[in-house]
């Protein structure tokens, strides 16, 4: 028993004095193993490749011999590239998801800071209940509204984005402590200069970041949304073809791009609220 615990302990004080080194910088790597540890980027850069590397060796040597291969995909996208216009057709998705997300942040900010006023409360309370409707229901009322092609897309998809915009912006007004509020009051600002200094310019940084969720959420639906209307094409309608015809290789091409614009959607967004909102990464626990 009392080896048993000498062992332990010699065990743990090696722990300790690895991660004593690991603190101190000797071994760096040994903090990736560490609770709540902060790494350089050389090191996070090494964990990231790791994990890629699990992820595509496993990919490619899956037993499924009806899923695409790393090379299918790539002599996949390579044509769909040059020789079948997938470029100009993530054009057109691009440009309408930009559109999509202009409208809803004009009219989900509007909404959200409209809770300040209680008279426009309940109708801000029912936009958000509008998240649990599906899209499908609404293509025919909103076709009559439209017309159809790309302003029924873009009605769909502000509208799939709008209503998740509005609850998450509307929660962040509503939560805004009240001393705020009573500060400005005592400084002898008006309540329009309040509602814009508070409402408005204190809440950016997380309507940026809101923004970015749901462009994120938006991205997910273009699929959807470009397969209900397909007349002036885009990177959903062209994976529906492919899919139609089970050509898997050519699928799992276009669903990379998707992820990769998406991912760079978002980190643009990112850099842009940490532009204009350099304060926001001062909360932040460094990792």
């Amino acid at each position: 028993m009392l080896a048993a615990s000498g062992g332990c302990a010699r065990d743990g004080g090696d722990f300790l004095a690895v991660y004593a080194q690991a603190e101190r910088g000797d071994v760096s790597f040994v903090r990736v193993f560490a609770p709540n540890s902060v790494v350089d980027r050389k090191t996070a850069g090494i964990v990231v490749g790791f994990w890629a590397a699990v992820m595509f060796t496993l990919w490619a040597a899956s037993p499924f011999a009806t899923l695409p291969t790393p090379k299918d995909i790539w002599v996949a996208l390579s044509d769909l590239w040059w020789n079948q216009g997938l470029g100009p057709e993530l054009f057109t998705t691009i440009r309408l998801i930009t559109h999509a997300t202009l409208i809803t942040s004009l009219l989900a900010l509007l909404l959200a800071y409209a809770t300040v006023v209680p008279f426009f409360r309940p109708l801000v309370e029912g936009a958000s209940k509008l998240r649990f409707l599906g899209l499908t229901g609404l293509v025919f009322p909103l076709t009559l509204l439209t017309g159809g092609g790309y302003a029924l897309k873009v009605a769909l998809l502000t509208f799939g984005m709008a209503s998740f915009f509005v609850t998450s912006m509307a929660e962040i007004v509503l939560e805004i402590p009240r001393s705020e509020f009573d500060h400005m009051r005592v400084l002898g600002a008006s309540e329009p200069v309040i509602v814009w200094e508070v409402v408005v310019r204190g809440t950016l940084d997380r309507a940026l970041e809101v923004l970015r969720q749901n462009v994120a959420i938006g991205w997910s639906m273009i699929t959807m949304v470009e397969g209900i209307s397909r007349a002036e094409g885009g990177i959903g309608a062209v994976i529906l073809n492919e899919n139609k015809h089970f050509k898997l290789a050519e699928v799992y091409a276009i669903l990379i791009v998707i992820l990769i614009v998406g991912l760079a959607i978002d980190y643009a967004v990112g850099v842009f609220r940490n532009i204009v909102c350099p304060h926001a990464r001062l909360g932040k626990v460094v990792r």
